[in-house]
């Protein structure tokens, strides 16, 4: 159990390596007909050892009452790598860290400041989270050519891929 803590662990820093230049994520959410709706977020702070992702919205947005709906949401980072995230949002009013997230832009993209009662916080706690790298393309090609060549199908021991379950 310690060794699948300690590869959850190292998952858990690459993941987190991996999306924190990313400013941006899709945030993927349950409408309230059940189609599923993606809209660009601004990523305000990564905490994956304590399972938090934050985001500020407001509260008179499509998004806002899909989480109050349904909260399982996903979250999708690409850039130099793929980063999936899926998990539960939360609608969460906190003044002091609202404070610490607006800045210039924040009030620009919502035209609104902190003290606005319908500037609402989004916390979403992950559940699975998966990673592609492929910023490393010798590496990659190395891998591909590896797995094309190879007996064994191109998911097993994929060390471009992981996978981190956050609770069991």
């Amino acid at each position: 159990m310690t060794n699948q803590n300690s590869e959850n662990q190292e998952t858990i820093k690459n993941i987190k390596d991996l999306i924190k230049d990313e400013k941006v994520a899709m945030l993927t959410t349950i409408s309230s007909d059940g189609k599923l709706m993606s809209r660009p977020m601004q990523t305000q702070e990564v905490e994956l050892d304590r399972e938090e992702v934050w985001f500020i919205t407001k509260k008179d947005t499509d998004k806002y009452e899909d989480i109050k709906l349904n909260p399982a949401v996903n979250l999708a980072y690409a850039g130099s790598s793929y980063v999936s995230i899926s998990g539960t949002a939360e609608l969460v009013q906190d003044s002091e860290k609202k404070n610490e997230y607006m800045n210039k832009i924040v009030e620009k993209l919502l035209n609104t400041s902190a003290d606005d009662p319908d500037v609402v916080l989004v916390k979403v706690t992950p559940e699975i989270a998966e990673y592609w790298e492929s910023g490393v393309n010798v590496k990659t090609v190395k891998e591909f050519v590896k797995k094309v060549t190879s007996r064994h199908s191109l998911e097993e021991g994929n060390d471009l891929k992981d996978t981190v379950h956050f609770r069991n």
